[in-house]
């Protein structure tokens, strides 16, 4: 069976020319189909490649976001044990006459403490430690281990003094310390 070209010639409905024509034409046409389907899978792959590209992204801002609420919570974790630190380690019922001075938050402040409170605060025994505007009094070994997890929590926390002995070359040693001049 012949094709509806060669129908249309016989029958004088189209001439050689025309035909020559639309067949150029048909093969443009499809190479131009050709070359914009290769164009069409660059743009798919383009496509592609800005959907990877974004979702690598949208990870990295997952994982600084996650890491951020990991390190929140870990932080309040840390708050809520010194706090129970504080809490369960104080030592309570040391009210005295004698004050004892030291800085919180750049501030002098003055605690009254009986004299071996005090005492022991100047010896190193004991050590002051400040949470949200309250003082605590608590051991050595108390506030070593808050040190450990915030070293700002400590206040006050002297070298343990090995012995009470007075210095022998001391030129002072028999001269009474007066009240007013405790620290």
């Amino acid at each position: 069976m012949a094709s509806l070209q060669e129908q249309l010639l016989k029958a004088g409905l189209t001439t050689k020319q025309k035909t020559r024509q639309a067949n150029s034409d048909k093969r443009k046409k499809n190479k131009q189909k050709r070359s914009g389907v290769k164009h069409e899978t660059s743009l798919q792959e383009q496509v592609q490649q800005d959907l990877t590209k974004k979702q690598v992204e949208k990870n990295a801002k997952d994982s600084v976001l996650n890491n951020q609420k990991k390190q929140l919570l870990a932080d309040k974790e840390q708050q809520l044990r010194i706090k129970q630190i504080l809490k369960h380690h104080q030592l309570k019922n040391v009210n005295g006459e004698t004050e004892y001075n030291y800085t919180f938050d750049s501030k002098i402040k003055k605690l009254a403490v009986d004299s071996v409170t005090h005492k022991a605060l100047v010896n190193g025994r004991l050590a002051l430690c400040g949470w949200q505007d309250i003082t605590y009094i608590v051991t050595a070994e108390t506030a070593a281990k808050l040190a450990e997890l915030d070293a700002k929590v400590v206040l006050v926390q002297n070298e343990k003094i090995e012995s009470d002995q007075v210095d022998e070359d001391d030129p002072y040693a028999d001269y009474q310390i007066p009240d007013d001049m405790m620290w």
